[in-house]
């Protein structure tokens, strides 16, 4: 389901109280939820695209000056960045919703509030009525643009998943609507590797804690809205 991507060259490393090691090239951009005046995501905009390099490191800690790039910041605020993520595969994990055209898995303790679930109503129910063309469209579109992989829909008569066709990359989100930063979107297969050198799940998307306070790290649970983190970016207030 959730294999290595060939041709991924990259990795991300995790290191101890420390940021995000990436390595092989891996493009980081910009990404912003645009909103209804409700807060309901409508879909994502494309914002700046950072310098390539070979390896960089991005902080997890949410207290550098360089944004998303870490500066020390961690070494003298003492963060403790603990991995506290269960390492059993999303499956093994996931909750079941069926309907008569799809089926969708969702794994609660990997949302990151990013609120795209909820557009012309919830996955869930879409999925319970995915007998309907349109409902099924809408769930799928929906799962689709859940950055952290929570729900996936999957298609009823093929039991294989629906995942979006992403290249490896990693993306700074924004979420102007909650005037807060989110966090790094991993896409495309991305190996992420614990501190311990353990390798996670290798997923299709997946996001990352970029404000130092999940208590799911190193993924990312939604605390970035509640802590109001902000990474300096111009979209926000």
């Amino acid at each position: 389901m959730f294999a290595e991507k060939k041709g991924v060259k990259g990795k991300i490393k995790v290191t101890a109280d420390g940021p995000y090691l990436v390595t092989g090239a891996i493009p980081l951009n910009r990404e912003i939820i645009v909103s209804d005046d409700e807060g309901i995501a409508l879909r994502w905009e494309k914002g700046e695209k950072f310098p390539d390099k070979e390896t960089y490191v991005l902080c997890r800690c949410g207290r550098s000056k360089t944004m998303p790039y870490c500066d020390g910041a961690h070494v003298k605020s003492g963060f403790v960045g603990d991995e506290t993520a269960d390492m059993r595969k999303y499956m093994e994990q996931a909750e079941t919703t069926t309907g008569p055209g799809l089926v969708l898995t969702d794994v609660v303790k990997l949302c990151a509030i990013a609120r795209f679930c909820h557009r012309d109503g919830d996955a869930w129910a879409l999925t319970e009525n995915s007998g309907d063309p349109k409902a099924k469209e809408t769930a799928i579109q929906e799962t689709m643009d859940c950055p952290a992989g929570r729900i996936v829909a999957w298609d009823k008569k093929t039991g294989k998943p629906i995942e979006p066709a992403f290249e490896p990359s990693i993306s700074v989100i924004e979420d102007p609507y909650k005037n807060v930063s989110g966090p790094l979107w991993v896409k495309g297969g991305v190996p992420i590797e614990s501190a311990d050198g353990t390798v996670y799940e290798i997923r299709n998307r997946v996001t990352l804690c970029r404000c130092g306070n999940s208590n799911n790290k190193p993924f990312c649970d939604g605390r970035h809205i509640a802590v109001c983190f902000k990474d300096g970016d111009k979209s926000l207030k």
